[in-house]
């Protein structure tokens, strides 16, 4: 009994059972993913805790690497290597040195001696809240951050403490690294310089153009005056080229004036807005500050400056070497010029030109001669540009305003052999050969596929041969070696001019120096440079393959080789059709209207070629894998328009076109038979 009520009693006081507690939960740092209790495509769309927790981490993974980078990223102790550049060097062929250039002319000066207004022309040009920023601009950086993420350029969204970094310490690379360096040196300078020395170091090593960098060169340069000579107007006008000189140099063509005056304008107008130029004063400015003419480089004289030009013309156009680091200097380049061609050539030219007595007949002022020497595999060998770079610096040898006069002709003939002629409208074209035959008789009347061809006054176009002879019936290929004009513009008519354009463009003329497509074009209304037509001859000299004329053979800067682009031969004519006019012109010189080029070699080819109204004089031929084209004008240096070569050299006024062209070819080229 006790012990039953023991137990009992044991019952009522001891402790009820405990139960399991299940194991704790444990906490994720983000929820799980893909999220568990949902179906279908929502099991893969994130919670906003999701999103914001990942937009943390990648926030934060950003800053600390930033933080990182701005840490590690030092002012470098030392400017860059833009201070202490080298020239340029040009070499021959030959590989011995022609001509040094390019050398960086750059003077530092205080930021006192620029007047205030200039420094402010800057920077209502560049960066007017230079003085309040922090050194960087983050509403242009990330647009060029997001310009470079999308494949644009990153230039821009600099402030002038950025740019001043990138001018003395960093590169002109637009890369993101860059942009970043640039902007954490930009931060750290803007702590450690004053605004002023900031801005004097900017002014003093940006680029301006002409090879000059620093603002005190430029003022030399553009005004011919020192920097604390300059007023608001051309300080304005200075600005504009800090954002590319190459846009905004006047004397680099039209397009960069009317950039350069519309960026002047508004330079002025922003210092109005800004408060540094009152109204009154910008009144005053309302005439752009023409500057001068460039200087030309000291040391190029004869016909040196030309070559130099030439180059420098197709590193520009041939390479990715922009203007501002070529300017920079420490390159090197191997030019394709021969001088022992070049000495040949200009002597020829000498020696003839010095028949002419400008003291005594005016017919003989104002001569322009331009001649270049082209080999079948495009490099150019041997050119002259006129009397002198320093004397006369635009390059006859390169110009487009000659006509090519009948030296032309051997393309209709091209074009007629390749394509065949349109006889009647509508029908098949009907092939023609060398020894089809066409009337040569003196004001023979010109027709279309539909009838005769009149001209806008109702007149009945008639060609007219040079001295109104007759030939009566005559093949092409005797037409175009006695220079016949009558046969060859009704052939130009019959092949359709559109054709005989495509073929000389296929030779290597340019499309741009073709001219209007009206009867007289086959006779040589074109006005290719003495270059391209060499060149253009060389390809019947090459059966057909063309070669594009090139000036540099190699590049490097430093010892380190720079791409540099050399073109390769591409068919241009058929075989068949590049022989036949190499038959026609071996023939003009044989015993055609070219025979005093026969003194060159038994197997030189040519052909003579005089202007419409006797304005121009041509000889263009080759021998072997050499090609030459001499050109022969007369311009009037006041209006720029060609004059009559009548009576040049002392020839009757009845003789057409000039002996001069062919004189000088048939020396130069027996000088380079020797």
């Amino acid at each position: 009994m006790f012990e039953r009520r023991n137990r009992t009693h044991a019952r009522k006081h001891s402790a009820p059972p405990r139960r399991r507690r299940a194991a704790p939960r444990k906490r994720r740092l983000l929820p799980a993913y893909p999220r568990p209790g949902r179906q279908g495509f929502r099991r893969w769309v994130p919670s906003w805790r999701q999103t914001l927790g990942a937009f943390l981490s990648v926030a934060g993974a950003l800053t600390a690497l930033v933080a990182i980078m701005y840490i590690r990223t030092d002012i470098p102790s030392d400017l860059n290597a833009f201070a202490t550049q080298q020239d340029n060097v040009y070499y021959w062929a030959d590989g011995t040195e022609m001509a040094r250039t390019g050398e960086v002319n750059r003077q530092d000066t205080d930021l006192k001696k620029v007047p205030e207004k200039v420094r402010w022309a800057a920077l209502a040009a560049e960066n007017e809240t230079f003085y309040s920023d922090s050194g960087i601009s983050p509403s242009g950086m990330v647009r060029a951050v997001s310009k470079m993420v999308t494949g644009g350029s990153t230039q821009g969204g600099s402030t002038i403490t950025q740019q001043y970094v990138k001018n003395a310490y960093l590169n002109q690379e637009q890369t993101f690294t860059r942009k970043l360096t640039e902007m954490f040196i930009a931060i750290k300078l803007d702590n450690r310089m004053s605004k002023d020395d900031i801005l004097e170091g900017y002014l003093n090593t940006s680029w301006f153009g002409r090879g000059t960098y620093g603002i005190q060169r430029a003022s030399h340069a553009y005004y011919d005056k020192d920097v604390s000579q300059l007023n608001a107007s051309e300080g304005a006008f200075l600005a504009s080229l800090l954002k590319g000189a190459g846009l905004y140099d006047p004397a680099l063509g039209s397009k960069n004036h009317e950039r350069a005056v519309e960026r002047w304008k508004w330079i002025l107008d922003r210092m109005v807005v800004t408060g540094k130029l009152s109204q009154e004063e910008r009144a005053r400015y309302t005439t752009f500050p023409e500057p001068k003419a460039p200087p030309r480089p000291a040391g190029l004289t004869g016909q040196t400056g030309y070559l130099v030009e030439t180059a420098r013309a197709y590193v520009s156009a041939h390479t990715e070497v922009s203007d501002h680091d070529f300017d920079l200097g420490g390159y090197q380049i191997r030019t394709t010029f021969e001088r022992p061609g070049m000495d040949a050539l200009n002597k020829a030219v000498e020696e003839v030109s010095g028949r002419l007595d400008p003291e005594k007949r005016e017919a003989d002022r104002d001569v322009r001669i331009g001649a270049a020497s082209v080999t079948t595999d495009g490099r150019i060998v041997a050119l002259h540009g006129g009397p002198g770079y320093l004397k006369q610096g635009f390059n006859d040898a390169n110009s487009s305003v000659v006509p090519a006069g009948t030296a032309f002709t051997p393309f209709v003939y091209a074009a007629a052999l390749r394509d065949g002629v349109q006889l009647e409208r509508g029908k098949p074209r009907t092939p023609v050969s060398p020894s089809t035959v066409y009337d040569g008789d003196n004001k023979v009347s010109l027709r279309t596929p539909e009838g005769p061809y009149w001209d806008r006054s109702g007149k009945i176009v008639k060609g007219v041969n040079d001295g109104g002879k007759s030939w009566g019936k005559i093949s092409l290929k005797e037409a175009v070696a006695q220079s016949v004009n009558t046969p060859m513009m009704q052939l130009g008519m019959d092949v359709g001019l559109d054709q005989v354009g495509d073929t000389a463009v296929r030779a290597g003329l340019l499309r741009n120096s073709l001219g209007t497509k009206v009867p007289v074009f086959s006779l040589g209304t074109t006005t290719p440079s003495a270059i391209r037509m060499a060149g253009a001859y060389g390809t019947f000299a090459a059966r057909g393959l063309h070669s594009e004329p090139y000036s540099v053979d190699r590049l490097s800067r430093n010892g380190n080789a720079v791409p540099v682009e050399k073109p390769s031969a591409e068919r241009a004519l058929p075989e068949r059709v590049a022989a036949a006019v190499d038959d026609a012109l071996r023939d003009a010189v044989r015993r055609g209207s070219a025979t005093t080029a026969r003194a060159a070699g038994s197997d030189a080819a040519g052909k003579t070629g005089t202007g419409q109204d006797n304005k121009s004089a041509w000889f263009v031929g080759y021998r072997g894998k050499l090609s030459t084209a001499v050109s022969l004008s007369r311009i009037d240096p006041k209006t720029q328009e060609l004059l009559s070569l009548d009576g040049l050299g002392g020839a009757a006024k009845s003789t057409p076109g000039s002996v001069f062209p062919i004189d000088i070819w048939t020396k130069y080229m027996t000088a380079r038979k020797s």
